[in-house]
């Protein structure tokens, strides 16, 4: 049976990222003091060599995609292996959330117009970080649609702890670069959270493990156990 999320949590888990990212965004865009303080921490994190470099690549789509479209492929394979309805919508779920990566964050860059640091060539449209975003969402959804398929607690924590080190890893290199201002990164990090609330609730919601033989059992199916119904 499906376990529903408590509204309390469910309202944090998509509250608190919005408000966040609104906060941010309004700073960002009204040049306000937390603007300031991301580029003094910005000056101070800022040193371009050739780990924080690769570190950032992470975020590419040619790298995190590829990682999340196995992970779907996988979750797909054992959804329908083992006969759950609806098997489909958490695959579906992940691979929504990937779509919507670009579709929400390149208007943003548009709008906001912010340029980049002094370590990149004059530009605009750094806020919020794409690569973030798609470092979040594509190993965020990929380790949540794995780990309710593993059952060895000792694998499940492995799975968390590295697709934790690979979104703060990409995070860590891109400002670290100077590719992205820190709160370009944060405001990220709440876009993505946003949207693996949405995996996170789907792939809860649906049912796994239910065999072929239980279906046809209450379908009225007969069966050695009740008999004709």
């Amino acid at each position: 049976m499906p376990v529903s999320a408590p509204p309390r949590v469910l309202s944090a888990l998509l509250g608190l990222p919005v408000l966040l990212f609104a906060l941010i965004t309004w700073q960002v865009v009204a040049d306000g003091p937390l603007v300031g303080v991301d580029e003094r921490l910005s000056r101070a994190l800022v040193h371009p060599d050739r780990f924080s470099e690769l570190l950032s690549d992470l975020g590419d789509v040619q790298v995190a995609v590829p990682v999340l479209v196995v992970a779907l492929a996988c979750a797909a394979w054992h959804g329908r292996a083992t006969g759950g309805d609806r098997w489909w919508l958490p695959p579906l779920a992940g691979a929504l959330a990937m779509v919507l990566v670009p579709a929400l964050v390149a208007p943003l860059k548009e709008w906001t117009d912010r340029p980049g640091t002094p370590a990149v060539p004059p530009a605009s449209g750094y806020y919020p970080s794409g690569h973030t975003a798609t470092a979040v969402v594509a190993y965020g959804a990929a380790t949540l649609l794995l780990l309710g398929r593993l059952r060895a607690p000792a694998v499940r924590r492995g799975l968390v702890v590295l697709g934790a080190l690979l979104v703060l890893g990409t995070s860590y290199g891109l400002v670290r670069r100077g590719y992205h201002w820190p709160l370009d990164v944060v405001a990220s990090w709440c876009l993505g959270a946003v949207l693996l609330t949405g995996v996170r609730l789907v792939d809860r919601r649906t049912p796994r493990d239910v065999s072929r033989s239980t279906r046809r059992s209450s379908s009225g199916t007969p069966s050695s156990s009740n008999g004709p119904s």
